[in-house]
């Protein structure tokens, strides 16, 4: 029997160079265009392209009925190169 670890997929995308990207997506109400609301997005996306939020943004465009008005974005690479080290040991419990 081969014994498979495995590892969690947001930590992958990190070690990958995948960052967590938030956007404040303010937009118009689709029946009171004087209104407006804010949605929050969050995802595991590519810096500094963004394809994820730029195709979640185009779905936006052409599915839903409230206006884009403003996205703003904010981005943290939560494991950089030098913070993450190979361990040449394995240790189990039981």
């Amino acid at each position: 029997m081969t014994n498979r670890t495995t590892v969690d997929l947001d930590f992958r995308r990190q070690v990958e160079g995948f960052s967590l990207t938030t956007a404040e997506i303010l937009y118009r109400m689709p029946d009171y265009r004087h209104l407006l609301q804010t949605f929050v997005w969050q995802q595991y996306d590519m810096f500094p392209q963004f394809p994820k939020l730029h195709a979640f943004l185009q779905f936006w465009q052409r599915q839903l009925d409230g206006p884009l008005v403003q996205v703003r974005v904010a981005h943290a690479q939560l494991i950089r190169p030098a913070e993450l080290k190979l361990v040449g040991a394995e240790l189990r419990l039981h």
